[in-house]
């Protein structure tokens, strides 16, 4: 007797657990992340190109496509992953030209979507495509500034700036690296990167200045690094020496953000002005993380997951009928002028706003 009352005792917690997470499921008609992600990946399927500086690939898209890729992988919607591959095929070809070079954060970044092809399908060319944007990440180029080279005798990326979009743009192509290779310098660069990024611009509230000299907290700037967080604990090894110092820095700023979720279930263009409007691509990517935290176990799920719940039903309605997010803030550059961050246009259908609305439906998906 006393044995069966102590394992049901054992069992209540799992329970408990259970019933917390359940909530990250069982939507509404119209809400779930199947029929969501659906409508988002296959409007990919004929977006045109957004290219950076009217050459490359950029990296809004490159993020809208991988958010399609994994919706496809995690659906196994085969068909949906040959219309991508097809997509895909002519930077191979005639479209070659516009595999951005690698000289910057914001055009590495682009080797995470041929390695998240390499993981979906295995074909040896995506991984030979995108390795190099992860390689040369740390090789220094004959051109770099001194700032540049200083960064790089330190170990870190000799393209680190200290802006907070940057540990999505860096951490995101080497995690994909470690994640295909399992080699352990990708996460160990990720790791390294992240922590100065943590040491040096996480405020005590736990969140982020856009940069040392822009004291605001500005949405989609902390979403990347939320975001950023989030996968590069997934794929952490549990006893990495780096991970007990990033987990930190990802639940203090999560706790933040739930303190500053607005009463409509999302945040604002900036997170801690009350008069500022609703933004969904920073919005959705802090609801990636709160999902991503409640079902690895790093978040406490009585806590979260009603505010990962309240978050995922307010976005759905910023979905048009045309499968276009709304109230998406423009790209915006680093300015120590907080008039600037309230005024910044909105667009609706920006790929800031579609490819992370596609990591919720797959972090919802996700066993």
């Amino acid at each position: 007797m006393r044995k069966k009352v102590f394992l049901l005792l054992c069992l209540i917690p799992f329970q408990f657990m259970f019933a917390q997470t359940s909530m990250l499921k069982n939507f509404p008609k119209g809400s779930t992340p199947e029929e969501v992600g659906k409508r988002l990946a296959y409007r990919f399927v004929n977006e045109k190109h957004a290219l950076h500086a009217g050459k490359w690939i950029g990296y809004p898209e490159t993020f809208y496509w991988n958010g399609a890729l994994k919706y496809a992988a995690v659906t196994k919607d085969k068909e949906l992953i040959k219309t991508l591959q097809n997509k895909f095929e002519p930077l191979f070809t005639t479209e070659k030209a516009l595999l951005p070079i690698m000289n910057h954060v914001d055009l590495n970044m682009f080797g995470s979507l041929p390695l998240e092809f390499y993981n979906v399908t295995k074909e040896k060319r995506y991984l030979e495509l995108g390795i190099p944007y992860a390689d040369t990440q740390w090789q220094v180029p004959e051109n770099a500034k001194s700032k540049e080279k200083e960064w790089a005798d330190k170990g870190y990326s000799w393209q680190t700036r200290l802006w907070i979009d940057d540990m999505y743009m860096i951490t995101i192509v080497q995690t994909q690296a470690y994640k295909v290779t399992k080699d352990p310098k990708y996460i160990d660069r990720a790791a390294k990167e992240m922590v100065l990024y943590l040491d040096d611009l996480q405020r005590p509230n736990g969140l982020f200045y856009h940069a040392p000299d822009v004291p605001f907290y500005w949405g989609r700037g902390n979403g990347w690094m939320a975001a950023g967080m989030a996968e590069l604990l997934q794929a952490m090894p549990k006893k990495h020496k780096d991970r007990p110092r990033i987990m930190k820095g990802y639940q203090t700023m999560m706790e933040s953000l739930k303190k500053y979720q607005n009463p409509e279930g999302l945040w604002n263009q900036l997170i801690d002005k009350s008069d500022c409007w609703t933004e969904t691509s920073g919005s959705a990517m802090f609801t990636f993380a709160f999902i991503k935290g409640v079902k690895n176990g790093w978040l406490n799920a009585k806590e979260y997951a009603p505010a990962a719940r309240k978050a995922w039903i307010a976005l759905v309605p910023y979905l048009n009928e045309k499968n276009q997010v709304r109230e998406v803030c423009v790209g915006t550059n680093k300015k120590n002028e907080l008039q600037y961050y309230y005024d910044r246009p909105r667009r609706t259908g920006d790929y800031h706003g579609q490819g992370p609305f596609l990591w919720c439906t797959v972090a919802l998906l996700e066993k």
